[in-house]
């Protein structure tokens, strides 16, 4: 097992040091992320937590899985790996005119 966990159920409030205090009383923290909204900056109420070992990471797992902080229950377990990405993003329209509305309108003339 893995010494990186997801955690959900966040309150949309927490915060990154609160994160860390919860995980801290179950082993060593190494790092504490709270997601947010790349575009608003709020939260999406979840983050991540590394700890320092396998064995921490379970003992977290067990303590706080489906327990309440801030008025919501959390979700811990091991994080899966990250799918890769790939790359890109929209789609080339390529040639003049680029398609669309502008190749009926001249086909009338």
């Amino acid at each position: 097992m893995g010494s990186k966990l997801y955690v959900g159920g966040l309150p949309y409030s927490a915060t990154q040091a609160e994160l860390t205090d919860l995980f801290s009383a179950h082993g060593t923290v190494q790092s504490a992320n709270v997601i947010s909204d790349k575009f608003t900056g709020q939260s999406r109420g979840f983050g991540f937590v590394e700890m320092s070992s396998s064995e921490e990471a379970q003992a977290a797992i067990n303590a706080l899985n489906s327990t309440e902080f801030g008025g919501r229950t959390l979700t811990v377990n091991e994080a899966k790996p990250q799918a890769p990405r790939t790359g890109g993003g929209g789609g080339g329209r390529g040639g003049f005119g680029g398609g669309g509305f502008g190749d009926k309108r001249r086909s009338r003339f």
